[in-house]
């Protein structure tokens, strides 16, 4: 195994319910409401996709970049505020740095709520970091991950992804790399190359190493 990726929001650190909370005042601005099925529609996506989407559901004429700055400071303040780590994941990501194979985040969002995160988890406890502002595709694109083994100098296929969100999943798989899927709130099938289990407490370097070299499909 030549490194391993993990995804930040809703794997490493539980911030969906602060992206819930950031786009439910937003749409409070926008003169328009906020629901649960609204934000499924989002999960594992961009800013830019979640900012049309919610001027399209609101039917406001706002510009873009003024409700991408409402959400980005709406995030930026609950983070300030606190955030809890992912169960499982501070002891998986402790682990694969103690056996010193390479670890990456790789993360949708912008690199200054990825700092802000960082802030917290500690930034030296990843040798690489991929955000939203680092591509031009975003996570389904494999372009992110691709982008996280080029900067390591490796293979794609010798390294795991950890992920939550079926986009994320769909960005590894794309890339050639073993996923490890922790649905948060959408459901993810197993597949070849994919182990789907409900924390990262069940996942420890030697599942990591197996999945990398397995074929068939994980369940």
């Amino acid at each position: 195994m030549d490194a391993v990726f993990f995804d930040m929001d809703g794997t490493l650190v539980d911030t969906e319910k602060l992206w819930f909370q950031a786009e439910s005042q937003v749409m409070r601005r926008l003169g328009a409401g906020w629901t649960t099925a609204d934000q499924e529609n989002l999960v594992g996506g961009s800013m830019p996709a979640t900012v049309a989407y919610m001027l399209q559901a609101s039917g406001s004429g706002r510009d873009p970049a003024d409700v991408e700055s409402w959400m980005l400071d709406g995030i930026l303040g609950l983070l300030a505020d606190g955030f809890e780590v992912m169960p499982g994941a501070a002891e998986l990501l402790a682990e694969v740095r103690a056996s010193g194979v390479p670890v990456g985040l790789v993360t949708s969002s912008s690199r200054l709520m990825a700092d802000a995160v960082l802030g917290g988890i500690g930034r030296d406890n990843f040798d690489i970091v991929v955000t939203g502002d680092d591509v031009r595709h975003f996570k389904p694109d494999p372009e992110p991950y691709l982008l996280a083994a080029r900067l390591l100098g490796v293979d794609p296929a010798r390294c795991a992804v950890l992920e939550d969100s079926p986009t994320g999943v769909a960005a590894g798989t794309a890339a050639g790399c073993a996923v490890v899927a922790v649905p948060s709130v959408l459901a993810i099938p197993p597949a070849p190359r994919r182990l789907v289990v409900e924390s990262l407490k069940q996942v420890d370097l030697a599942t990591l190493r197996s999945l990398v070299l397995s074929e068939g499909p994980a369940a």
